[in-house]
């Protein structure tokens, strides 16, 4: 069964000098506030698209890669996963850097890695940001 999850944002003003609120209404976790600085300077409290894409991706690739460990009967113990979105003004999105550290007993680092390349091919949002460049280092804990 398909499923949609839905936010929403409001903008007031121009880029430059104007700002929005972005609310996660499928959840209702929360409205958080974006403005042009927080995606091109210092983020000074407020998120941006690069950082909502950090969280997708890092989360959705963790999903991935313990079903992936799980399926070939290695569940893992913890994943730890972070994401990198590099935004560069004018040009747009740059690179994703995925760094995943996992704990998964009896499993050797080769076998780690082999499976989470599998997995940043296979998580949806990758597939979803195939026209971005997305690196991976991957060891165990």
């Amino acid at each position: 069964m398909a499923t949609t999850r839905t936010a929403t944002t409001r903008w007031e003003g121009s880029l430059m000098e104007g700002s929005g609120q972005v609310t996660l209404e499928s959840s209702g976790l929360g409205t958080y506030d974006v403005s042009w600085p927080s995606r091109a300077e210092e983020p000074d409290g407020r998120t941006s698209p690069e950082e909502l894409i950090a969280a997708a991706h890092s989360s959705c690739f963790s999903m991935a890669l313990s079903n992936g460990l799980a399926k070939a009967g290695s569940p893992p113990e913890r994943l730890e996963t972070t994401a990198d979105v590099t935004f560069q003004p004018g040009e747009g999105i740059t690179g994703i850097h995925l760094k995943v550290v996992g704990t998964v007993p009896g499993m050797s680092a080769e076998d780690f890695v082999e499976a989470a390349e599998g997995a940043k091919v296979d998580c949806p949002v990758s597939k979803a940001l195939t026209g971005t460049t997305i690196t991976l280092d991957a060891s165990l804990a």
